[in-house]
């Protein structure tokens, strides 16, 4: 005896449209991902205070339930604004910011007096102010994807965009470096007790800039003029927006004395001009014109000094740190010591010394943490980072306007190149460069910036997974299970 057919609900009988299904299961996706990356910063947070203060408070759960009602509001957002987005994009960042918060309380806990420890306030000190930046800065990321509905409106403001990013790389270079620098970079805005990096919005506004410009000219960039080893090179006449942004951030190079910065906006247009004409040859021009002007900087910082010994001291730190290990090369000796330490596994989080390291909440905050979580610790940020790339160029690949592509994909490189940077830096792969690691370094721009970066990839992502509407049959999402015609097991194939 055979029991009878069950009949399967199918949408129409439902009422439930696909997509409204599949937004649904991405956001649940995402709400328990963001759980887990919860846990494991409260976990962080336990074991920083059984090895700091031989105790757990009671109140260790505290910042990450703090982040997690924080970032569950950009979660209903997100749900309400954008449900086709990514829902890796949210957990992994949420990781990552939760990790710099713990690590930075730990830090508050290393300075505070060992009697004071254990009393200190929980949202006090530097971990403190940065759980209210990451506030801000989820708050300005939600208003962004509420003002942004569709990516493609920033093309409308491009050339406000790209004035207005060159006005705010410029602005630290000519004002008087006591409102301007720290550390010997001129990268800030200091006025009273408040400071603010423009650089590190100007990037995103420059970026918009980018795609906006190479969507209009990358046919006349993908000319090519000649072929060598098997290689087209553009003509020579092509070759001038290249230039205006090599000179562009040489100058930056030059007058803010910041290597990081003048590498990251070069960095990002080369690589949105590949993107745009699949040019194997603006890579290498842009490779020899970065290489070259640095070279040139460090010799001229030898020779005529002036503006380019900054550029001069990093390198001669770089190339021997240990040759002044207690003056010029101390930072940079005491990162690689710190990193030597922790070894594979590291001391455990709170078992490390953070203090013995300058800059260790700002500039030098991966290796602080590198030396509690040890290498392995490391690989497992690095692989949550190349989540984060790996996602947004995924969104550029999906993405169905040539804006979009050229958007995300930049965008998602910038971040790349941010971590290549500073994690270079910090091991001495290439010459220090002042870069925050981002969403773990303490500081209010960075954090900022961001997170809109991640606003605006949600949004792109979003619409390159939304289903097409407006009287034709929905496009199948990316990655997506193929269409069923109402249960049957027809489907519906698209060129």
């Amino acid at each position: 005896m055979t029991a009878a057919a069950v009949p399967v609900a199918s949408p129409a009988s439902t009422g439930e449209q696909p997509g409204v299904r599949l937004a649904r299961s991405r956001r649940n996706a995402e709400l328990s991902l963001l759980l887990l990356a919860m846990v494991l910063v409260a976990a962080y947070s336990a074991t920083v205070e059984a090895n700091v203060l031989d105790t757990v408070t009671p109140d260790f759960w505290m910042p990450a339930a703090a982040l997690g009602l924080v970032f569950l509001g950009l979660h209903l957002v997100i749900r309400w604004l954008a449900p086709f987005a990514d829902p890796a994009l949210l957990p992994a960042v949420a990781l990552l910011n939760g990790i710099g918060v713990g690590f930075l309380r730990r830090y508050d806990l290393a300075k505070a007096a060992p009697a004071d420890r254990e009393t200190l306030a929980i949202f006090a000190g530097t971990g403190g102010r940065q759980l209210a930046w990451t506030l801000g800065a989820v708050i300005l990321a939600a208003g962004l994807l509420a003002i942004m509905r569709d990516h493609r409106s920033l093309s409308r403001y491009a050339y406000t965009l790209g004035l207005a990013g060159i006005v705010l790389v410029m602005i630290p270079a000519v004002l008087p470096a006591r409102f301007s620098e720290i550390n010997n970079a001129k990268l800030w805005i200091r006025i009273g007790g408040f400071s603010i990096q423009p650089g590190e919005f100007a990037k995103l506004a420059l970026l918009a800039f980018f795609a906006y410009y190479l969507v209009r000219k990358r046919e006349v960039l993908s000319l090519a003029s000649r072929r060598v080893l098997g290689i087209d090179f553009p003509r020579g006449r092509d070759l001038g927006p290249v230039l205006v942004v090599w000179i562009i951030s040489l100058l930056v190079l030059v007058f803010e004395k910041d290597l990081g910065t003048s590498l990251l906006y070069f960095g990002m247009f080369v690589v949105t001009l590949y993107i745009a004409t699949e040019r194997v040859s603006w890579l290498l021009i842009g490779l020899i014109l970065f290489f070259g002007g640095a070279y040139l900087a460090y010799l001229l910082g030898s020779t005529v000094g002036g503006p380019f010994l900054n550029f001069y001291d990093r390198a001669q730190i770089w190339l021997d740190p240990f040759a002044e290990p207690y003056d010029r090369g101390y930072q940079l000796v005491q990162g690689l010591l710190t990193l030597g330490t922790g070894g594979l596994f590291g001391a455990g989080p709170g078992g490390g010394q953070p203090t013995l390291l300058p800059e260790v909440q700002t500039d030098f905050i991966f290796a602080g943490i590198g030396e509690e979580i040890g290498l392995f610790g490391l690989s497992a940020l690095l692989v949550v980072y190349l989540l984060v790339v790996e996602r947004g160029l995924r969104a550029a690949l999906a993405v169905r306007d040539s804006f979009g592509k050229l958007l995300a994909g930049g965008l998602a490189f910038t971040l790349g190149l941010q971590v290549f940077v500073i994690v270079g830096g910090i091991s001495k792969l290439i010459p220090l460069t002042g870069q925050t690691t981002p969403f773990l370094s303490a500081g209010g721009s960075s954090l900022m910036a961001n997170w809109l970066l991640i606003a605006v990839l949600l949004r792109v992502s979003d619409g390159a997974r939304r289903p097409v509407t407006g009287g034709g049959p929905a496009a199948r999402p990316s990655g997506g299970p193929p269409e069923q015609l109402h249960g049957a097991p027809t489907e519906v194939i698209r060129p």
